[in-house]
């Protein structure tokens, strides 16, 4: 079993328990290929709160041949970001990004980040420097065997000199559930979880976190579950112990098309106005 990257330890329930749940806003979503290889996606946002709609236009191209990807976006906010990655170049499993992003009339949201992810068996690796921002320095590593997983992360501002972030994680993964540990902020806010593939109809999961500077010295705990209703539709459950119910429901309508539905429910507030609802359309792959 491969080695995830450090973002990806406790990937599986993250996703039962942040995915599909289109809560809060009226999403569409169009992917399409052409016959060279060029993927354009347009994806719209409505806020259901503020009402207000935000869109992105992105195309992607990838030369698999040369190990090249070319991505560049457009935002309703005139945004132009533009991305280039080159994979297996100067060394086998050594991914180069460079990315940057500019509002061309205000010249302002000037962003740049150069990124190397390096990928081996039991090893995986990333380094990014952003070099606006600071200029910061970010590196993470995780080493893996048989299942056992542990990593950590640096944060580092280079213009100051200090260490701005420092987080673990430890984790395992079998052939149907994954359990993981997380310290983060500084070693002072802990999270545990586990997800378990209970069937090929359900999955199951909870996440439990504990904040070491809170007065309150309580663990807050979220648990979920997901049903295969069929090959083309499934519904997710979650709920806290603040006592938010959030619900999902997806459908395929056909191939290349699919509908979610999601609502965040506040059980200790039935009777009020304190609920949340959305919808999500894509189209394609």
């Amino acid at each position: 079993m491969a080695v995830p990257t450090y973002c990806d330890i406790g990937k599986s329930s993250k996703d039962l328990l942040g995915k599909d749940f289109p809560i809060g806003s009226v999403k569409l979503e169009v992917k399409t290929l052409t016959a060279n290889g060029v993927n354009f996606t347009v994806n719209g946002t409505q806020d259901q709160k503020s009402g207000g709609i935000t869109g992105e236009l992105k195309t992607k191209y990838a030369d698999k041949v040369n190990g090249l990807t070319f991505t560049h976006s457009w935002t309703t906010k005139n945004l132009l970001t533009t991305e280039v990655e080159v994979l297996n170049q100067a060394a086998k499993g050594l991914k180069l990004n460079v990315a940057g992003s500019l509002l061309p009339v205000t010249g302002g949201a000037k962003n740049a980040k150069v990124t190397l992810d390096y990928k081996q068996k039991n090893l995986t690796a990333k380094s990014v420097i952003d070099l606006f921002k600071g200029p910061t320095f970010h590196t993470d590593l995780v080493v893996g065997r048989d299942g056992f997983l542990a990593g950590g992360e640096v944060g580092y501002d280079l213009l100051n000199g200090k260490v701005t972030k420092y987080t673990g994680a430890l984790g395992y993964t079998g052939p149907d559930y994954a359990v993981a540990l997380h310290a983060l902020e500084g070693l002072n806010l802990f999270a545990a979880s586990f997800y378990h593939r209970v069937s090929a109809d359900v999955e199951a999961g909870a996440k439990a976190t504990f904040d070491a500077k809170s007065t309150a010295n309580a663990v807050n705990l979220e648990v979920g579950t997901k049903y295969y209703l069929d090959s083309y539709s499934f519904v997710k459950a979650k709920i806290n112990n603040a006592g938010q119910l959030g619900l999902g429901y997806s459908q395929s309508l056909r191939p290349g098309v699919t509908v979610a539905l999601g609502g965040l429910f506040d059980t200790s507030k039935l009777n009020e106005n304190a609920h949340r609802l959305g919808l999500s359309l894509t189209f394609g792959n």
